[in-house]
């Protein structure tokens, strides 16, 4: 078994899993397509400074609600400000709380799920009753109560979405340590002395490492909606911030006249969240065989 352990630790063994993936990957089209979707969107929100072409809190009111231009090629709002330039900084906040959530979620659902499915008994029935509680709830209404509660701002809604998010990992999580736990390797381990928490870090969790992997990318698509729906109720970020749902909301009064507001800002959101459950489901068929038909 330890020869074993140190031919799966071996840099042989990892640079042939990773070309294995590689080109498992290639052969995928939609994840790719998706991938790219998602490297553009994230581009075009680290490299906003740089690639918008007008200043998007920069106010023309003479050319309120033009059609697209050289100048400004989506039109402008309301107030005269670019949309283009808006749109990329818009994506800033939904890549920071889509990442920021699901890391959240992963450090509380992750740990809760692991010892829930190896301790099991008490431990378990405490743990799941807990998520229980969450998951009985609406999650966009838990969360919509807890920004009534700590009011807006991009950092609480951060908070918010990994509380009403991270049951779904640790259930996920327990239901794999459950199976694994049975296997013949943590048995074995067992036999040679090792710690309860070293039989968790060295054997279960790089065994649900690939569950995690899939679950988080497709579950980055949920807080960027989230969050959207929270700004457009004037619960999440407020101006100066830019956010998508903002912009949506801020449209919808002009939808007969200036419908490119509204138009433009939901291709962007639909564009992002596709993106991401494109390339989830080519991780989801590659890593986890049992998904393949």
């Amino acid at each position: 078994m330890q020869q074993r352990e140190e031919n799966v630790r071996s840099p042989e063994f990892r640079q042939r899993s990773q070309r294995r993936f590689v080109r498992a990957l290639v052969r995928k089209r939609m994840a790719l397509l998706g991938l790219a979707i998602v490297v553009l969107m994230a581009g075009m929100a680290v490299f906003a400074p740089w690639l918008a072409p007008n200043d998007p809190l920069e106010q023309v009111r003479p050319r309120a609600l033009e059609s697209p231009s050289l100048q400004y090629p989506l039109g402008t709002d309301h107030l005269g400000r670019c949309l283009l330039s808006r749109a990329m900084y818009g994506a800033r906040i939904s890549m920071i709380v889509g990442v920021f959530v699901v890391c959240f979620r992963i450090l509380i659902g992750v740990p809760a799920g692991l010892v829930a499915g190896f301790y099991g008994g008490l431990v378990d029935s405490v743990i799941m009753r807990l998520t229980d509680m969450f998951i009985s709830f609406p999650g966009i209404l838990l969360a919509i109560a807890f920004m009534a509660i700590w009011g807006p701002g991009i950092w609480n809604v951060v908070v918010a979405l990994s509380l009403v998010g991270w049951p779904q990992y640790a259930r996920l999580v327990r239901g794999e340590v459950l199976s694994v736990k049975e296997e013949e390797f943590v048995e074995a381990g067992r036999a040679l002395g090792l710690t309860n928490l070293r039989l968790i870090w060295r054997y279960l969790l790089p065994n649900v490492a690939a569950v995690i992997v899939v679950y988080g990318t497709l579950g980055l698509a949920a807080p960027i909606v989230s969050e959207a729906a929270l700004s457009f109720l004037g619960l999440g970020t407020q101006p100066p911030m830019i956010s998508w749902g903002r912009m949506l909301a801020e449209g919808r009064r002009y939808l007969h006249i200036a419908p490119g507001i509204s138009t433009f800002t939901g291709l962007s959101i639909t564009a992002t969240v596709m993106g991401f459950n494109l390339f989830g489901d080519g991780l989801r068929d590659i890593l986890d065989p049992r998904q393949k038909e």
